[in-house]
């Protein structure tokens, strides 16, 4: 993979990532998969890493190296563990919203902890009865003096159990305009966690629900202006929830490919190595095409993105290609290995259930569909990425990644 990049240090992080995954979170999965539950503490160390700071400007403590960066940073993750690219992405993801939209105040108080590892953000949109209608959501803050009262409940969101701030949005008042978003501590009052419900895969990662009775949240707390709280969910998802999600997607896709790849040449049939056979050869052929496609468009992207060049259909393409690809790879795996595959002592069956988890956040492949459709029609709504490309475009941009 290194073939892709002209830039060393894109080659030495994936090295250091991919060594510390192996080393670190390998070792834990038996464990991740029988308890099925989140892990606190590989959480805290991967954060301790330094790695949820990959976006976060270099005077706020981050690495200020971009969102390749951190496609490869998440990538090499959850080549390993999905479940721990997806806390990974999930926490970057909850850096956006303080990027975006935070004041300086609000910046200099959280972004340094959260480089450091020792702050773990989410972001917290989606309600139990509106599903990806986010103007659909119930959930209230009403001004009282100078804090807001928070009621409500929020559902699927990824960290909600290893979160240290939790970045909400919520109604304040009617129709688009009515949406506000706020920063809320863990440990506020008011504020609780429904116990977390064993899931089909990412096993060792939260994605959980929230609950707000009346919570009380300074108003400092909040994010932007009163009616921003559309813009914070939008730009969060299109700029950091899509990108990461398909880094997670290629990650568990390169998985899928070499242990597909492994079993072929150590499995015999009729005298000689499973990959050899014509039928067999074609399908690891079609794997591998699938495999490439994804990454470059993974790819190709965020290297847009942090050039600050318009790319939010890029990077609704990537998200839908990525998905699509490692779920037609993982069924392709799953055929190849046959009767095996079933038992998990070939971990092929993990990863057909991690892959599924990343086809319905930020979008499903038919909201990209529906938006790429209208990119066709051209009648596309605002670029996120053109809207924001001050705060996504790297200050650095030599050398560039050969792609």
């Amino acid at each position: 993979m290194d073939r892709y990049f002209a830039d060393q240090r894109h080659r030495e992080l994936r090295r250091q990532v991919r060594e510390f995954a192996e080393r670190e979170i390998g070792p834990r999965i038996p464990d991740m998969e029988a308890s099925r539950t989140v892990s606190h503490e590989l959480s805290r160390l991967i954060a301790r890493q330094g790695w949820i700071g990959v976006t976060i400007p270099v005077p706020y403590g981050g690495m200020g190296a971009g969102h390749l960066a951190k496609t490869i940073i998440i990538e090499e993750l959850a080549r390993v563990s999905g479940a721990m690219g997806a806390m990974v992405q999930a926490s970057q993801l909850g850096v956006a919203k303080i990027i975006h939209f935070g004041d300086e105040e609000q910046k200099k108080h959280w972004l340094p902890a959260i480089a450091a590892g020792d702050c773990l953000p989410t972001i917290a949109v989606t309600e139990p009865e509106s599903g990806g209608h986010v103007l659909g959501m119930a959930s209230t803050a009403v001004r009282d003096g100078d804090d807001y009262v928070l009621n409500g409940r929020k559902v699927f969101v990824g960290n909600s159990h290893v979160g240290d701030v939790h970045g909400v949005v919520v109604r304040t008042g009617p129709g688009s305009k009515g949406l506000t978003a706020f920063l809320v501590e863990s440990d506020r009052p008011g504020f609780s966690l429904a116990p977390q419900k064993p899931a089909m895969g990412l096993h060792g990662f939260s994605f959980g629900e929230l609950i707000f009775d009346n919570c009380r949240v300074p108003a400092a707390n909040r994010l932007g202006e009163e009616g921003d709280g559309l813009a914070v969910a939008y730009s969060s998802s299109v700029l950091y929830g899509r990108p990461n999600l398909t880094a997670v997607s290629l990650g568990i896709h390169q998985a899928i490919m070499e242990e597909t790849a492994r079993f072929c040449t150590e499995r015999e049939r009729y005298g000689a190595p499973l990959g050899e056979l014509g039928s067999i050869k074609m399908k690891l052929g079609q794997m591998q095409s699938r495999l490439m496609t994804a990454r470059l468009a993974a790819y190709h992207a965020v290297h847009l993105l942090d050039r600050g060049i318009p790319c939010d259909a890029e990077l609704m393409n990537a998200k839908l290609v990525n998905v699509e690809y490692a779920l037609d790879s993982a069924r392709d795996a799953m055929e190849i290995h046959a009767a095996a595959g079933l038992f998990t002592d070939h971990p092929i069956e993990r990863y057909l259930r991690d892959a599924h988890h990343i086809f319905a956040p930020a979008g499903t492949s038919d909201i990209q569909r529906l938006r790429l459709g209208e990119v066709a029609l051209g009648t596309a709504k605002g670029e996120w990425s053109e809207r924001l490309s001050d705060l996504v475009r790297l200050e650095e941009l030599e050398p560039q990644p050969a792609v």
